[in-house]
């Protein structure tokens, strides 16, 4: 029996021994994160790429946690009705994304300026297609979420790359490499806040340098901001870079969505928040005859977990701290590797180039694989050398996964 098959022999033991669900204390909080559930079981794009192998999967961006129970009582009644005919976003799906957003960022939208989608990345292609015309150039800063990289060819556009910079322990912008990548045909700067994979939590003097370089060329601004809800230093708040003013509102496309907060990315609903009715005439009108509507039952999870997800969220961050110090603390004795402290995320982006270096590795993704841990390969996200570890899962698979990756390395 593999370590993970016994953790999971464990957990149903626990779970055999409480009948009644909730009935008994298993933790000192009110959401069991500890509990394994079964990914294997059901079709899984994490779980399902190393079946039959024994690799715990910490690569794709989706949690081994189950939803909240509210947005799981929601869908329970939604389908409860039976009938799944065509619909539009309703006004309190409207207004708990607005109470939201208001909520956790102190930012205040209005309803007209919300544009639903069935997904970010639907939403950040969208915003490329309508910047400018074919040859025109959409800059970005790497290393960076895969899509990124080729969103702007997916529409004939020209892809600007910069490269973040690693000084004084932080990822910052280097604003004379993203000076140097623009150009006059330079039309979108398209931003990931807070950022995937390095786990910045940009702060507000960065954003207003972002904006007033976007202005100086008259660019549009497309920001995902689909990690909003996932800020792990407390003292770095998110401030999405549309709500700095009016001006900077103007130009920009914000993209967010409940999927990665509350870990129901395949409900396939987002929104786009876009204030202007000039860029939101041209972004709907590209929209048409291609871009599906959001799935229902994700705006049914969308509403709940916006209006009633909190405390569960809360939770979650709170468990994804003690997670993050554990692999910080891990990944630090490991001969070789390197990281800097992620501020948002589930996310851990490890330099890996040393280690590859004194072992005559080329490819540290198959390098941990063949020790049982999946990852995320750096080189997709622009930066070869790297990995990402996802650490949004139970305490008993992360710590198993990290006593692999120790082990492969003689730690």
């Amino acid at each position: 029996m593999s370590r993970h098959s016994s953790v999971q022999a464990r957990a149903a033991m626990r779970d055999n021994a409480c009948p009644v669900p909730g009935s008994c204390t298993m933790t000192a909080e009110p959401f069991d994160f500890d509990r394994i559930i079964d990914r294997r079981s059901l079709p899984s794009e994490k779980w399902g790429r190393y079946a039959g192998r024994d690799v715990l999967p910490l690569w794709v961006a989706d949690m081994d946690f189950a939803a909240p129970p509210a947005v799981l009582e929601a869908l329970q009644q939604r389908v409860g009705h039976g009938v799944f005919g065509y619909t539009e976003a309703w006004p309190s799906l409207v207004d708990a994304v607005i109470d939201g957003l208001r909520r956790d960022h102190d930012w205040s939208i209005e309803a007209d300026w919300l544009v639903w989608l069935p997904g970010v990345v639907t939403g950040f292609n969208l915003a490329c297609a309508i910047a400018g015309e074919a040859g025109d150039g959409v800059l970005t800063a790497a290393p960076v979420y895969p899509p990124f990289l080729s969103a702007p060819a997916n529409v004939g556009r020209v892809l600007q790359r910069c490269d973040l910079a690693l000084q004084d322990g932080r990822w910052q912008w280097d604003w004379d490499a993203l000076a140097a990548a623009s150009s006059s045909r330079s039309r979108l700067l398209l931003l990931c806040s807070p950022h995937n994979p390095v786990g910045r939590v940009f702060d507000e003097a960065e954003l207003r340098r972002l904006a007033a370089f976007a202005a100086e060329r008259d660019l549009l601004i497309c920001s995902d901001e689909i990690h909003c809800g996932l800020v792990l230093d407390e003292a770095r708040p998110h401030r999405p870079i549309a709500a700095l003013d009016e001006a900077t509102a103007r130009r920009t496309i914000t993209l967010m969505a409940p999927s990665k907060t509350w870990n129901i990315p395949a409900l396939y609903c987002a929104f786009a928040v876009i204030p202007d009715d000039a860029v939101r005439r041209r972004y709907r009108q590209a929209m048409r005859g291609i871009v599906p509507h959001a799935n229902v039952l994700g705006m049914v999870a969308a509403e709940a977990a916006y209006r009633d997800g909190d405390d569960w969220r809360q939770a979650l961050l709170a468990y994804l701290r003690g997670n993050r110090a554990r692999v910080v603390e891990a990944v630090g004795k490991m001969p070789g590797l390197e990281m800097v402290v992620p501020e948002a995320t589930y996310l851990a982006w490890i330099d890996c180039r040393q280690m590859m270096a004194e072992r005559a590795q080329t490819d540290p993704t198959a390098f941990f694989e063949a020790a049982g841990v999946g990852l995320s390969d750096g080189a997709a996200f622009g930066a070869p050398g790297f990995v990402r570890l996802n650490f949004g899962c139970p305490r008993a698979t992360l710590d198993e996964a990290l006593a692999r990756m120790a082990r492969a390395l003689g730690a």
